[in-house]
């Protein structure tokens, strides 16, 4: 059984709380002595109702005690897909939350509340997923039971967001209209939408296509672990253990080991303790070369033809996450997956505002929260992929060097070729 990530973004009063409790009770995910707990808490709404948003409002308190919250996880399972949700507030304050929670999804919910359309907020939620290469986003247009069930104001919102989208870039794009509050084609159909001839939210979750979104073109593989047990027994083992980010890696392949360019075949993949004759994303494995490589944590075996690009300069879109100062020059420690290298930030080119998607020139300052695109210059060459191409091998964080604070989440946008006499050019 797959597993579905997804994330809902949603302004306030939107009924995103209200939408994520539908999800969990109607799917009976929730446990009794956690309904008792609501059914006390709603006694003052009218007989037999829930007030179901309180399922996902417990951070609520924690929140206006000033306690930060970066991002709740709520799990429940169907039949037919187990589910987690990304749970991130929502407001422009905590934009680095939502990116936190959506770095990783599979699909976003964008509720949109009928009486209001198409809002600020909409705007800044889609840029993000759209920026995050989220592979689907279904827009669910909440509150229909107080717009009387309006065909003609779901078709002028589902109007307004496709002009939104010439903007941005969503792969896969769907409309639904529901009413959280009243059950409304979130897991059942409703007889108020007969209009609406699409499936139920929950129906639509649970039958979207994932396994396609996965890269396996691209084999991309990075060592965290290099096994050298030295018995008796293993005296001569030395295997390279880690996740295949992306691709299929098979007994014979020639590959490549980036920094250095190194070259091999492999000669045998363990899956669990068991050989294999392939590995594929996202499986962790232990990899075995013919030769005696020089390898290390940090380091990307490629299969040969499916090279990535390999350079020390890269154009990349920064959430700062952090109240740190960024500037031309500002020093920092570059995570990229596995491998750790210390960077600076070259110049910045831009800083983006996320609610109308100007781009504004050289900011006179970067705070919190913003998203900028910097040119940044690595101590060691980096193996990567486009973030759009591939988002396992395009994200990083930076880190400050002294603190050990992640300040950044990062998506590269390509790698810079410098000059002749440059040390690195890009290699894809």
């Amino acid at each position: 059984m797959d597993i579905l990530r997804f994330i809902t973004c949603g302004s306030v009063d939107d009924g995103k709380s209200t939408l994520i409790g539908r999800l969990l009770f109607d799917s009976s995910s929730v446990s009794s002595d956690i309904l008792a707990a609501i059914e006390r808490q709603s006694r003052n709404l009218p007989e037999g109702e829930m007030d179901l948003s309180l399922l996902t409002d417990g951070l609520r308190s924690e929140r206006e005690q000033g306690i930060t919250i970066d991002v709740a996880y709520k799990y429940f399972s169907t039949p037919r897909r187990k589910f987690i949700i990304a749970d991130a507030p929502g407001h422009v304050q905590y934009t680095r939350n939502m990116v936190t929670g959506a770095s990783n999804t599979d699909l976003a919910i964008i509720l949109i509340d009928a009486r209001n359309g198409v809002v600020e907020q909409t705007r800044r939620h889609s840029m993000i997923a759209s920026l995050l290469g989220i592979p689907h986003v279904v827009v669910c247009i909440n509150k229909m039971d107080l717009v009387n069930y309006s065909k003609q104001v779901f078709h002028d919102i589902v109007a307004d967001f496709l002009e939104l989208r010439k903007e941005l870039h969503f792969k896969d794009l769907d409309f639904i209209p529901v009413s959280a509050l009243a059950g409304d084609n979130v897991v059942r159909n409703s007889v108020y939408t007969p209009w609406y001839e699409g499936p139920p939210l929950l129906e639509y979750l649970e039958t979207v296509a994932i396994a396609s979104d996965r890269n396996l073109s691209d084999p991309r593989f990075q060592v965290q672990y290099v096994i050298r047990p030295k018995s008796d027994d293993l005296h001569d083992y030395r295997g390279y253990a880690g996740q295949v980010q992306s691709g299929i890696y098979r007994v014979g392949d020639a590959v490549t080991v980036f920094p250095a360019g190194l070259q091999s075949v492999i000669t045998k993949i363990e899956v669990n303790r068991t050989e294999v004759s392939e590995a594929f994303a996202p499986q962790a494995a232990v990899m075995h070369l013919a030769d005696d490589l020089d390898i290390s944590r940090g380091n990307t075996i490629v299969r040969s033809d499916k090279l990535p690009q390999v350079t020390q300069d890269i154009e990349a879109i920064l959430c700062i996450t952090d109240a740190t100062d960024f500037r031309a020059g500002s020093k920092f420690l570059l995570q990229h997956n596995s491998a750790l290298v210390k960077c600076a930030i070259r110049d910045i080119a831009y800083k983006l505002d996320i609610e109308t998607y100007e781009r504004i020139q050289q900011p006179e300052s970067v705070r919190l929260n913003d998203l900028i695109k910097v040119r940044l210059r690595t101590a060691e060459p980096l193996a990567f992929d486009t973030y759009r191409h591939n988002r396992r091998t395009g994200a990083f964080i930076l880190v400050h060097e002294n603190t050990g604070q992640t300040v950044a989440g990062g998506m590269i946008q390509e790698g810079i070729e410098v000059g002749m006499n440059g040390a690195n050019r890009g290699m894809g």
